[in-house]
């Protein structure tokens, strides 16, 4: 069974969009672990507003490369007119 972490930056919508995807990879037999632990798929659902938030999400994307330098590294930006 495939291993997906996710990791949220942002505004409540992304969490919402975040909670929408982990479904679909439930719905799909994908096992959801914590961020920290080793996964096939890493996925980053982030939020680019700010320097800082540009910061953090090439750092948890350096971090997923690190923990599985094998897995798919994914970055999402949807977009929000909340942010």
């Amino acid at each position: 069974m495939k291993k997906i972490a996710c990791y949220t930056l942002g505004c409540k919508v992304n969490q919402y969009e975040t909670n929408g995807m982990i479904q679909q990879f439930l719905e799909n037999g994908y096992e959801i672990v914590a961020f920290e632990e080793k996964a096939d798929i890493y996925i980053v659902n982030t939020c680019t507003v700010t320097n800082i938030s540009d910061r953090k999400s090439r750092q948890m994307l350096r971090r997923a490369k690190e923990m599985n330098e094998n897995a798919l590294i994914v970055a999402v930006r949807l977009l929000c007119s909340s942010c």
